[in-house]
């Protein structure tokens, strides 16, 4: 399935959790960090940077990932790791999660959606530069050896920072399974490590001659971001789903970062700068990886399109599409298809179960959907004290390619997916070609020219006042000043 790799699956890795965004608090010394990065560091390194790759979006190319390339490997030559400049592999993400990412070796990753929602070169600097401080300090070493004196994930799982699995509700092995696609078996760093990190970006851009207060101000759009999904995607609260969460609120960090930077002199942002070099930057969906617009996904290059239960919320990655909600969790995915729908779905279970687990359905079966021929299973799994239905549905688009959803959902009820199931179906090259990337477009206020004005042409049909507020870090009650540079996020090819 190389041809779908990079262009589809289901992740959960939503623009509500990031890397950075652990609490910033505590105190004690920085760590010392001169130990330039060791060979098996950089074999380590090496050998899962590829897979990185792939599950978030793949590199960028061109002068946007230069420029976050060149302030990345800046910033890194302040940590005092010998021949960091050479050492580091700086990479932008063509992911629309709002994340950040450090493995061993000097390998450090930022989203071109983290990217967009920053607004001065400072804030770039300080997001790299505590990915820095986690490669300096052996962060994820540490956790990594702390996975193998406990038995926990081990191999790329255990050396990633970024997106952490929680319990799916029906055991390890079989969450583990469900949400492969979408989200790395990553381990969150310790809340001592985060720290630990803040305290390196920040000291990293003092030593730079960067604005160090760049450290709270990101925070704080962070926070901002997080909330603004929360309240778009109809949850009650801004906190990430436990299973999509890789670090602490964001908002518990502002206080203590701005808090940590008095009295420290001020340096320089470069605000004009970032903004001229990210204008015309992708933002949020790309469309050769799918895109959704409301509660409906729609993939033009699959040629397909299905709607998520009201009440739910997706979220888009790579190599899977999420779909959420209180009273279950699924997502679409791909597997390699023989032409036998039956033997498809077993081998679906099979690999939700794992090796201790002998998951399959209980029987399959066949249908078709909206024209396409399709089958499904399930299987009622124990988990603890209750029960949990698990589904796979899968549809046939040719004699070898298929797709599925599989979902999780309480024991005995009515499933909410159904509604999903029955509205997958083809699209037209028509509706395929509709589908326009929304970009970042840098502007100049003119006189007259209002939040209100301004949010007009953003290409939302919804929240577009608070999506340029919180885009452009401005507050409720914040202005906007005839020549002043704002972004805006528009359609645009």
């Amino acid at each position: 399935m190389p041809k779908l790799s990079r262009k589809f699956l289901i992740a959960g890795t939503a623009p509500l959790a990031l890397a950075l965004s652990g609490c910033m608090g505590g105190g004690g010394a920085v760590p010392s960090a001169s130990t330039p990065i060791t060979q098996q560091e950089a074999q380590q390194g090496a050998k899962y940077h590829p897979q990185f790759l792939q599950e978030f979006g793949g590199a960028m190319t061109g002068p946007q990932a230069a420029y976050v390339e060149q302030i990345g490997k800046n910033i890194a030559v302040q940590s005092g790791l010998g021949n960091a400049r050479d050492s580091f592999t700086v990479s932008l993400l063509n992911s629309p999660v709002n994340n950040a990412f450090a493995i061993p070796g000097g390998y450090i990753y930022s989203t071109r959606q983290l990217v967009s929602l920053m607004n001065n070169e400072a804030e770039l600097a300080g997001v790299l530069g505590h990915e820095v401080g986690h490669v300096a300090a052996r962060h994820s070493q540490r956790r990594q050896q702390a996975a193998q004196r406990n038995s926990l994930l081990g191999g790329l799982g255990a050396i990633l920072s970024g997106v952490v699995l929680g319990d799916s509700g029906i055991g390890q092995t079989l969450s583990r399974g469900f949400l492969q696609g979408s989200q790395l078996l990553t381990l969150r760093f310790s809340r001592k490590q985060e720290l630990e990190a803040d305290d390196l970006g920040i000291l990293y851009l003092q030593r730079a001659g960067y604005d160090p207060k760049a450290m709270s101000t990101v925070l704080a759009s962070l926070a901002a971001q997080n909330s603004l999904d929360a309240r778009l995607q109809g949850r009650g609260n801004a906190t990430a789903p436990e299973w999509a969460s890789t670090h602490p609120d964001p908002a518990s960090r502002v206080r203590t970062a701005l808090a940590k930077t008095e009295g420290l002199a001020s340096g320089v942002t470069n605000r004009d700068t970032f903004l001229s070099r990210i204008d015309g930057m992708v933002y949020g969906d790309d469309p050769k990886q799918g895109v959704i617009e409301g509660s409906q996904f729609i993939h033009p290059e699959l040629m397909l399109s299905f709607t998520a239960p009201q009440g739910f919320y997706m979220v888009n990655s790579t190599r899977a599409v999420s779909v959420n909600g209180q009273s279950g969790k699924g997502q679409l995915t791909v597997a390699p298809y023989n032409g036998d729908l039956d033997s498809y779905i077993r081998q679906q279970f099979s690999k939700l179960g794992g090796e201790k687990n002998n998951l399959a359905p209980s029987n399959i079966q066949r249908t078709t959907v909206n024209g396409i021929r399709a089958a499904y299973g399930t299987a009622r799994v124990n988990n603890g004290s209750s029960q949990v239905d698990v589904v796979v549905f899968a549809y046939e688009f040719s004699n070898n390619q298929a797709y599925h959803f599989q979902t999780i959902t309480p024991a005995g009820r009515s499933n909410p997916f159904t509604s999903m199931f029955q509205s997958m179906r083809r699209i037209s090259q028509r509706e395929a070609s509709a589908v326009i990337p929304r970009r970042v477009d840098v502007v100049t206020v003119q006189r007259g020219d209002t939040v209100s004005s301004l949010a007009r042409r953003m290409a939302y049909d919804s929240g577009q006042v608070d999506r340029f507020r919180v885009l452009n870090a401005m507050g409720s009650s914040d202005t906007l000043r005839a020549g002043q540079k704002v972004k805006l996020v528009v359609r645009g090819r």
